[in-house]
């Protein structure tokens, strides 16, 4: 599988309230590339992920998906936002049902989705029958079922303890690995982005700039106990510096 281009120039987005999101972001991101977003809470590091997907347009510059497909596009958002009253199985199967793909065929390629997270023995199960670690997972499942050529993921893991976040960081990075699609990541860990990407930005206070893009130096394989290695730390340095300098400037943006 080949990941999607992205392809930002020139990108301001400012809200009906008058409050300027992000103000001029210019970035590239090549096929297959994992890239993580960092910054700040009210950065508008959400609002880009919009904006690539076209859920929100910018009032000016412009975004180019190559080649442009958009059903080669999936979201995950924090809040796993599954169907209570779906099993497993059919929650995965949701975006193929819209895509009319018929049930037999479509089923078939829910259960493997859900067998690549992990999670064949819950198939029937139901969404309060998970923990929520489980339901992350199945949200992982339903995007990857359509096979996406570009995944985006908005702090999907933040509301999870460390050990299941850096467990399912783990298996991410793996199908990864396995599938090069190209993922753009936002969070507010400076570890978990190091951890998963190939690339991390650090964007500003609002309104949001980009004011580090930093190549990450660490092995394609990553196990648990990179995290804990001096090669770790150092990789984490200058994202770190960049968002200390941000949290004492005197200019502070208000968070949303």
């Amino acid at each position: 599988m080949c990941g999607l281009a992205i392809d930002i120039v020139g990108v301001r987005r400012t809200f009906p309230n008058g409050v300027r999101a992000l103000d001029g972001i210019d970035l590239q991101i090549s096929p297959g590339e994992f890239l993580a977003i960092v910054g700040p809470s009210g950065c508008g590091k959400s609002t880009l992920l919009r904006l690539i997907a076209k859920l929100d347009p910018p009032q000016d510059g412009s975004i180019t998906l190559t080649p442009g497909d958009s059903h080669k596009l999936a979201f995950v958002f924090q809040d796993p936002q599954l169907l209570p009253w779906r099993n497993v199985l059919r929650n995965v199967a949701i975006p193929l049902e819209l895509m009319h793909v018929p049930k037999s065929q479509r089923l078939d390629m829910a259960r493997n989705a859900i067998e690549q997270v992990g999670l064949a023995d819950a198939a029937d199960r139901y969404p309060n029958q998970l923990s929520g670690g489980m339901r992350m997972r199945v949200s992982l499942a339903r995007a990857m079922v359509t096979e996406p050529r570009l995944l985006l993921m908005d702090e999907p893991f933040a509301a999870l303890d460390e050990i299941t976040r850096q467990r399912l960081d783990e298996q991410l990075r793996e199908l990864w690995l396995s599938r090069r699609m190209t993922v753009v990541f936002v969070t507010h860990s400076i570890a978990e982005a190091v951890f998963l990407s190939q690339r991390a930005v650090v964007v500003s206070r609002r309104p949001g700039r980009i004011i580090l893009d930093r190549k990450i130096e660490l092995p394609e394989h990553r196990v648990a106990k990179l995290r804990a290695s001096a090669e770790f730390a150092g990789q984490t340095k200058d994202l770190f510096d960049a968002l200390l300098g941000e949290s004492q400037s005197p200019s502070a943006g208000s968070a949303a």
